[in-house]
């Protein structure tokens, strides 16, 4: 945790006392009728109000974790929800990740669409069982006869000065699980409309959501919501070489691309926002015409998101490819401290670096 950022929820338990206990039994506020049109707001703003759509459009939508409550959740995404929908549709549970999951799925199983929120991303490892073993197999065991529309909500991630178990990057292991659908917004407009599409979903969904994208402000289309759930898009068109990455490491793509333009250098950035299941198709078109592919992420680089991109590339688009896949990713370590997360992390110069070398075949 950094000085300006509380990060425990057993302080916030600790000193929520009464009048959080009253706020949790407040009536539940008249919903406000979903705006339209074309908005600015943050990403967590965007995942609030999609939240807020989810929950009024279907009474089976429950919201369930620590601190979710009175206090909004340590990054305010839930905030005010227990206001508007009432302590029964958005429920405080113990700081227990397996007893999260394991009643999620119970509620789930009884017709309810429960959507759990993982303070942090190095906290879902206690329901990694629950995950892995029971919610990501209990629909092919009943041979399709029992769907669990369970959403999971990871804030992962780097670059916001946090403690250890605070900037993980653990797609990779869902990912690699049949049973679970994967996806990670980059931009507040997916936010808002991914995380609808997740909840309406009748399998379980892992939300990964990236927290240092959470303040940054954008555009939110609240009538058209551009793309599907598991689609990958090109959000940048270049001709020499394509990037790839997901989440916040698509800002910094397209940040590398900008500074790659000035020096003559055409990248296409793709955002795959799915993980699991992965759209190639925008992926290996892009290829076929640049001919290169960096694949970049915040994740170590092995047996990762990124491996598995290069090796499907390299297998579907062998014959187009005039250079090896590149990968840039964090390093095959632990986490480090935050002093030295920007050693760690992919920046700019890390992914034009990658850019340079492929290139330079």
């Amino acid at each position: 945790m950094t000085g300006t950022l509380d990060t425990s929820a057993e302080t916030t338990a600790a000193t929520a006392g009464p009048t959080a206990g009253a706020a949790a039994a407040a009536p539940a506020a008249p919903h406000a009728v979903p705006a339209t049109g074309i908005q600015t707001m943050t990403m967590a703003r965007a995942l609030n109000r999609g939240l807020a759509a989810a929950l009024a459009a279907d009474e089976k939508v429950l919201l369930m974790g620590e601190d979710i409550g009175p206090l909004g959740g340590v990054f305010r995404v839930t905030e005010n929800l227990q206001r508007e929908f009432g302590a029964h549709r958005v429920i405080d549970t113990p700081l227990a990740e397996s007893g999260i999951v394991g009643t999620a799925i119970g509620l789930a199983m009884r017709g309810y669409r429960p959507v759990c929120e993982i303070q942090f991303d190095g906290f879902i490892f206690p329901g990694f069982d629950q995950i892995t073993t029971q919610l990501a197999k209990l629909t092919a065991r009943h041979e399709g006869a029992l769907r669990l529309p369970v959403v999971i909500r990871v804030p992962y991630g780097g670059h916001i000065g946090a403690v250890e178990h605070h900037q993980e990057s653990p797609e990779a292991y869902f990912a690699h699980t049949p049973g679970l659908r994967l996806v990670s917004p980059a931009t507040p407009h997916d936010a808002y409309w991914m995380i609808q599409e997740a909840i309406a979903s009748d399998d379980p969904v892992l939300f990964f959501e990236p927290k240092s994208r959470y303040w940054p402000k954008g555009e939110v289309d609240l009538d058209d919501p551009g793309a599907p759930l598991h689609a990958s898009r090109v959000v940048r068109t270049g001709t020499d070489i394509t990037v790839v990455g997901h989440g916040a490491m698509v800002s910094m793509l397209l940040d590398a691309a900008a500074l790659a333009e000035q020096e003559g250098t055409s990248i296409e950035v793709v955002d795959l926002r799915s993980l699991s299941p992965i759209d190639y198709g925008p992926v290996l078109e892009s290829v076929r015409r640049t001919g290169r592919l960096v694949v970049a992420q915040e994740a170590p680089g092995g047996v990762s998101v990124g491996s598995e991109i290069a090796a499907t590339v390299a297998e579907k688009a062998f014959y187009s490819l005039e250079a090896p896949v590149i990968r840039v990713s964090g390093f095959d370590t632990p986490f480090p401290p935050a002093k030295l997360e920007g050693v760690y992390l992919p920046d700019v110069d890390r992914i034009l670096d990658g850019v340079d070398r492929a290139l330079s075949y």
